[in-house]
């Protein structure tokens, strides 16, 4: 007969559990004078550290704060390439007519599966370095029935949590019939990525989907048992956010156009507001009003949405400084929303949390309290990282 070794990881001042039956009854379950139990790939035990039972090992936190692992819940981490001559020219205001996410496409398509695995690995060992334990990443930058089902291929490498996006803009081969590239999203392409992916996205905006084909595509992915996730309402106001919630999708990705109506759907429905200030801090788009949906009772998660165009970051530390400052969250919210947040546009129940039957996913940080995040932006503060049980970092 086995038995696990179990770790205790003692002396931490604050701890954030996410479990509002746990310490301070706030949304953070804030419990200060802690320790943790692990045991294998779970957590065992949460509690005052005076409690805290007997282990075979044990991690001295130092009286530092420990967190769980953020969970990314956006990403497109799938492509070759970069766009820094677009980047500069935007941000020193300059015109700028090179071809967007088709630069990257292009790029994309003539990578080796090497390169793209490298590159996947790359930016996921930089996230983890910053405390990211789980990440969604999706396709997109292919655009053909092989690119997108080697990029979902080589996603699924490094994680179970794939997002099949053929429809991310009409496919540059099919220009001038956007009805054929859908027959072809819906068809053969889907066909090829769906025993690789586990949700369905769709850019829902003006110039990219119209409502009725990000239904089309939507439906489609759900008679594959794909479920939905929805860029929705980025540019301007449109059909995203509500198709999103008739649909159940899991997320609508962006919010920052929204009307009442939007508010109410999303307080009223499972969908998460997943926001992306990276994105806003990247192009000095307007930013979304976290306060708004917040008080609508929308579920917020907060994501980077790393890519090389819009929002090139991995940190998502730096996305919870930007949400504070710019988008109305209180720090408690911002690390929720970073933390539990994405685990709910996830649908997952098992991450974003610290508490006994939850994966082994924290992350001490070298401050006492979860609030530096916010209060020192650009430091790195994740001074250790367990993984599912395993110290990462």
């Amino acid at each position: 007969m086995t038995t696990t070794a179990t770790t205790a990881i003692t002396h931490i001042a604050n701890l954030v559990t996410n479990d509002p039956s746990l310490g301070d009854g706030t949304p953070l379950g804030l419990i200060r004078d802690a320790a943790v139990v692990i045991e294998g790939d779970r957590i065992a035990w949460t509690g005052e550290a005076g409690r805290a039972p007997a282990t075979d090992y044990a991690f001295d936190a130092g009286g530092r704060a420990v967190i769980p692992g953020f969970v990314d819940s956006h990403s497109h981490l799938v492509f070759a390439g970069d766009r820094t001559a677009e980047f500069n020219a935007r941000m020193s205001g300059r015109p700028y007519s090179a071809g967007g996410i088709r630069t990257t496409v292009a790029a994309t398509r003539a990578a080796s599966d090497e390169e793209l695995s490298a590159n996947v690995a790359r930016y996921l060992a930089e996230a983890l370095r910053q405390g990211t334990t789980t990440f969604e990443t999706k396709s997109g930058y292919g655009l053909t029935v092989e690119d997108e089902a080697r990029s979902v291929r080589i996603a699924a490498r490094h994680t179970d949590e794939v997002t099949f996006l053929g429809a991310h803009i009409v496919s540059p081969d099919h220009a001038d019939d956007p009805s054929a590239y859908v027959d072809l999203v819906t068809g053969p392409m889907l066909d090829a990525c769906a025993p690789y992916a586990r949700w369905i996205d769709v850019f829902c905006e003006r110039g990219a989907f119209g409502e009725d084909q990000a239904r089309t595509i939507l439906t489609a992915g759900l008679a594959r048992g794909l479920h939905p996730r929805v860029h929705a309402n980025q540019l301007g106001h449109g059909p995203g956010v509500r198709l999103a919630v008739e649909l159940d999708a899991a997320s609508a990705d962006h919010c920052t156009h929204l009307d009442d109506a939007d508010l109410d759907a999303l307080g009223q429905g499972r969908t998460v507001a997943t926001l992306l200030p990276g994105a806003e801090f990247s192009t000095r788009a307007k930013w979304p009003d976290a306060r708004r949906l917040l008080g609508a009772g929308a579920t917020v998660a907060l994501s980077t949405d790393c890519n090389p165009g819009s929002s090139f970051t991995s940190s998502m530390p730096f996305c919870i400084a930007l949400a504070v400052r710019d988008m109305g969250m209180t720090p408690d919210e911002a690390v929720w929303s970073a933390t539990a947040g994405g685990a709910a546009a996830l649908r997952r129940t098992d991450i974003g949390r610290i508490t006994p039957g939850a994966r082994a996913d924290l992350v001490v940080l070298d401050a006492p309290s979860h609030v530096h995040l916010a209060y020192r932006p650009g430091v790195p503060l994740a001074g250790a990282v367990w993984r599912g049980g395993r110290r990462a970092v």
